[in-house]
């Protein structure tokens, strides 16, 4: 079955340094690092200790609310250590890989097994941290069960991976986790795949595609929920990545957590973007620095995409979720009367002083600069016009900054991520932290209500 939704309302920013459409296996990285603040509301309680030799798909640590939810290992090899923050908080696991490596091996799942026997699986084999749920956007609550479960087969995001190239040949694997997913839910599997456009996911069972046209965030998971069925109160829906289910699956076909990624390395600042074969957790430098950035260089290094990705190190690793690593300038120079001028290379939704409209199939060169300062906020009506959910943004921002629990559940919070902010966030005039403020909505929600 599938079935049209056209959005409208949106942004696509056009970047310069999309990936090309080849694919090289990264330098096999020395180490992995897991980071426990990637599986938001986790308690996690360490079971490998340094010193300890894991195998790939073997547990580090395990959710102190439900013992059975495991989160396992990439790689084979010794637990070099564990990085703590305040008060003990496990902040990293860092694994010293082996060079062949060595899996853990679990049971291939029979195609008749029933939802407790697929929940099972799931839960000790590590691939229960894939599945999130809204309300709150954290990892699924074992013991509840989903209304629908929704995938996003597009991405839309500033030079987001594609997917389908990604996942060409992964079929089978693709098929296996949808169809063990379908068992979870009371509903249905919803995947959004792009119009007009051969899709991966087109021709598999027992899930409903839905086509989807418009501009970012088009592909986003929370704008499907938003327009095929909002989460209301009481209700729970679970969502997962596209390249998560490669996993899912393959655990499912043979027995092995297998946490291989194509990951695509893009932005202005990569001479040569294009996808790399790698692990979950391996080092960013092992893709980087070989591939024309410049080590001296004065830029920023994004796990995730331009707007919702995470700032990391030169040294840090490629986190749990993400299938794209983003190099972009630093903004932090001065533009000299930048506000008094006009500007023709910055991307901008008004026409005050900007001409970006003149011509829409312009790629740009960005930097990180905000081009402001924090200040209160102005109503301008511009969060509407990139704000495809039936919400109203601002008002949701300002209920999450005087956390007024009782505004923030009339305005919809329990259908919505931080991700669903990052356009708000882009275009505001304010400078305000959209998606950090939504995040500690949710977490107070959380709290309070749980």
């Amino acid at each position: 079955m599938s079935k049209d939704i056209r959005v409208k309302k949106g942004l696509d920013i056009k970047l310069v340094g999309e990936a090309e459409k080849t694919t090289e296996n990264a330098i096999i990285s020395n180490t992995y690092t897991i980071r426990p603040e990637d599986f938001h509301s986790i308690t996690p309680k360490l079971v490998a200790k340094e010193g300890t030799r894991v195998k790939a798909g073997e547990t580090l640590f395990y959710n102190k609310e439900n013992e059975d939810m495991k989160f396992v290992s990439p790689v084979s090899g010794e637990v070099t250590e564990v990085q703590r923050g305040p008060k003990r908080r496990i902040d990293g696991i860092k694994i010293n890989a082996d060079k062949e490596q060595i899996y853990a091996e679990y049971a291939k799942l029979d195609a008749n097994a029933n939802a407790d026997a697929v929940k099972a699986h799931l839960l000790a084999s590590g691939c229960w941290a894939f599945i999130k749920q809204r309300p709150y956007d954290v990892v699924a609550k074992a013991d509840s069960t989903p209304r629908d479960i929704f995938i996003s087969g597009y991405a839309s995001a500033p030079l987001a991976a594609d997917l389908d190239y990604v996942l060409e040949g992964k079929e089978a694997e693709l098929q296996a986790a949808v169809s063990a997913l379908a068992k979870l839910t009371e509903g249905q599997v919803h995947i959004s795949v792009p119009r007009d456009i051969s899709s991966v996911f087109s021709n598999l069972s027992d899930v409903t595609t839905h086509k989807v046209s418009g501009p970012h965030p088009a592909g986003n998971v929370g704008t499907l929920i938003n327009k095929v069925a909002p989460v209301n109160k009481g209700e729970v829906v679970w969502t997962l990545n596209a390249q998560d289910l490669v996993i899912i699956g393959e655990l499912l076909l043979t027995g092995r957590f297998n946490a291989e990624r194509v990951v695509a390395l893009a932005g202005s600042s990569v001479k040569r973007p294009r996808y790399f074969r790698t692990k979950i957790g391996a080092e960013v430098a092992t893709m980087v620095y070989d591939n024309g950035v410049d080590k001296d260089g004065n830029d920023r290094i994004i796990s995730g995409n331009v707007l919702s990705g995470k700032e990391i190190n030169p040294d840090g690793n490629l986190d749990y979720y993400s299938n794209v690593i983003t190099v972009i300038p630093e903004g932090d120079d001065y533009e000299f009367f930048g506000w008094n001028k006009p500007i023709f290379n910055k991307v901008s939704t008004t026409r005050a002083l900007t001409f970006s409209w003149l011509n829409p199939k312009k790629k740009y060169d960005l930097n990180t600069n905000t081009n402001g300062e924090h200040r209160a906020f102005v109503l301008t009506g511009n969060y509407e016009e990139v704000f495809p959910l039936d919400i109203y943004p601002l008002q949701i921002l300002k209920a999450c900054m005087y956390k007024d629990l009782d505004e923030m559940e009339a305005l919809g919070m329990y259908e919505v991520a931080p991700e669903d902010f990052a356009l708000t966030e882009f275009i505001c005039v304010s400078k305000q932290p959209h998606q950090k403020i939504i995040r500690e909505g949710l977490d107070l929600m959380l709290k309070e209500i749980g």
